[in-house]
């Protein structure tokens, strides 16, 4: 008896680690060069107009890295640095040249709730140091939560887009066009709500809402290719989704999901139903999705239309090969390197990735030569 307890006891023990187990082979025809090392969290970044990089540090720090130096911008947001909040996304204005526009997504705790929640600003940068700073959109209410913040920003024909987790409470905020949370927005650049929004006309709803039913999207991209607005999203243990974006559409989270409590225990036992979008593709194991990237440029051969998007959970950068509108493979990149919080396609066409406690790099393919 006490030997069938130990041989049990062996298989579930062994059976937790294979399930936990990536299983993307690893490619290691790739290298990098570090160009903006010691950063912490590198949450955001994006180019400037003369190539230098503004760079948001989740702790609450913007550093502007110009000519091989790191210079520390001031005036950023005030931010609610707590458990996944912080100092968040960066994307500039599409017309930037003329107008200076930049914004950003942070946690605040602007409002009257302890806590704090996922926040819209823009402003300008001059010498180094924000002015004009103008708060866009202020989700509520504040929660002491610590999770699922989101939060990434595009623009797409001229209008602002970003996302908002569902703060750590799927039960009430996802499924609920009257809260803020599990939700994608959109409004005008200057965070006037379009005309045109699906629920300008739907009693007590937020009427920046575009999509909904999400858990928590730390990636977003305008597919260059398309010109579709592509997420993915952290599903709960197994169940990470990358979704193509629709008006008024429905995500499905927390009524359908392809993963299972952290516990292991259910959440649902539907993967799919009517109403609800499927996602593109899912993940499990879970790889926790941060940062994504389109190649759009010819640096790397027949890499180029596939999409790239960071593993915080097996340090990688993750390579997903698309035939037909569909994740046909992945291959990991970077293997081993660290946490991969951030991915961005330069003016240079070179991609470049944020690294938890390591900087920003710029990925190679081929073998380093030094």
């Amino acid at each position: 008896m006490k030997t069938n307890k130990i041989y049990i006891i062996a298989v579930l023990i062994i059976s937790v680690f294979a399930c936990a187990q990536d299983k993307n082979p690893v490619n290691t025809n790739n290298s990098y060069q570090l160009i903006v090392k010691d950063l912490i969290n590198p949450w955001g970044f994006t180019f400037l107009p003369d190539g230098s990089m503004l760079i948001n540090e989740k702790e609450g720090r913007i550093i502007h890295f110009k000519n091989d130096k790191k210079i520390e911008v001031s005036g950023a947001p005030e931010i609610h640095l707590w458990g996944q909040g912080g100092l968040l996304d960066i994307e500039l204005h599409p017309n930037y040249n003329t107008n200076g526009w930049i914004y950003f997504s942070y946690a605040s705790s602007n409002g009257k709730e302890k806590g704090g929640n996922t926040a819209i600003m823009r402003a300008k940068l001059k010498n180094n140091s924000l002015i004009d700073k103008q708060v866009l959109y202020k989700a509520t209410p504040n929660t002491t939560k610590g999770q699922h913040f989101g939060s990434r920003i595009v623009f797409k024909d001229g209008y602002l887009y970003f996302t908002i987790g569902d703060r750590g409470n799927r039960d009430d905020n996802p499924q609920d066009i009257t809260r803020d949370g599990g939700k994608v927005y959109r409004l005008h650049d200057d965070g006037r709500v379009p005309k045109d929004n699906p629920f300008v006309n739907t009693k007590n709803a937020k009427t920046a809402i575009w999509s909904y039913g999400h858990r928590n999207p730390q990636g977003m991209k305008i597919n260059p290719f398309t010109d579709d607005i592509w997420t993915h999203e952290h599903g709960p243990k197994g169940g990470d989704e990358i979704n193509i974006i629709k008006k008024a559409a429905n995500y499905g989270w927390p009524i359908i999901t392809y993963g299972v409590n952290y516990s292991g225990t259910s959440i649902t036992d539907q993967t799919e139903k009517a109403g609800l979008e499927q996602p593109l593709h899912y993940w499990d194991p879970s790889i926790a999705p941060s940062g994504m990237a389109f190649i759009s440029s010819d640096k790397y051969g027949d890499w180029k239309d596939h999409l790239l998007v960071g593993s915080l959970k097996f340090q990688y950068l993750d390579l997903c090969t698309l035939k037909d509108g569909k994740v046909i493979k992945e291959q990991r990149l970077l293997d081993g390197l660290g946490r991969v919080r951030s991915v961005e396609q330069g003016p240079d066409g070179y991609i470049y990735v944020g690294i938890e406690n390591l900087g920003i790099v710029k990925l190679i393919r081929g073998k380093s030569k030094n």
